[in-house]
């Protein structure tokens, strides 16, 4: 029963997280200057909490079709919070593309073909959900408002000093986000992949 416990809490926690990470990779609208950082750094955050709830929910259940299951938890939760914060006066839209769900599938398909194999699922799996999930993002990110747009609507006069935007570098280093995010991602996608699996075994 503790294992059983643990695994819903787990499962609670992780999505949760994952929501609050998508709600808040949104405030990159207000500073243009660092669009493509935000976006690189909150894809690779994603890819991160999706795979290791995913791969330890698979791995738990056994039955392909709970990474997308699991994928489909952190849309909702996302809805539901999305809802609360846009009826706030949060200036982000209220429509979130369900950009977890291809790349869980794919978590689905791999440990589906290789015959429930743990290690191609950590090999294979994680570079697919690493790879694929950034390049998903941008959809969302497509169907951002025009953040210039929304920055003049809803100024921030007041920013902690944390946030407050400095010498720009974008053009420097991060010109391709996605390609940025994704070499992290995949590279990053196996050892929480392994992660995951893991927590199956303590």
């Amino acid at each position: 029963w503790l294992r059983r416990c643990t695994h819903y809490l787990f499962i609670v926690v992780v999505a949760v997280n994952s929501t609050l990470l998508t709600i808040n990779a949104g405030d990159y609208i207000f500073y243009t200057d660092w669009a493509w950082t935000s976006y690189t750094v909150f894809s690779i955050s994603q890819t991160l909490m999706l795979i290791v709830g995913a791969t330890y929910y698979l791995t738990f259940t056994g039955v392909p079709g709970t990474a997308t299951y699991y994928a489909l938890i952190m849309t909702v939760y996302t809805w539901v919070a999305k809802a609360a914060w846009f009826s706030l006066g949060y200036p982000y839209d209220f429509i979130v593309t369900p950009v977890w769900l291809p790349s869980a599938m794919l978590l689905d398909l791999v440990y589906w073909a290789t015959k429930k194999n743990k290690h191609s699922l950590i090999l294979f799996g994680g570079v697919l959900v690493g790879m694929s999930l950034p390049l998903f993002n941008m959809v969302n990110l497509i169907t951002v408002a025009d953040p210039l747009e929304t920055a003049f609507k809803y100024p921030r006069p007041t920013l902690p000093p944390y946030m407050t935007p400095i010498e720009p570098q974008v053009g420097k280093f991060y010109n391709s986000p996605v390609a940025l995010g994704a070499g992290a991602g995949a590279v990053l996608g196996c050892t929480f992949a392994a992660l995951g699996c893991k927590l199956n075994t303590w």
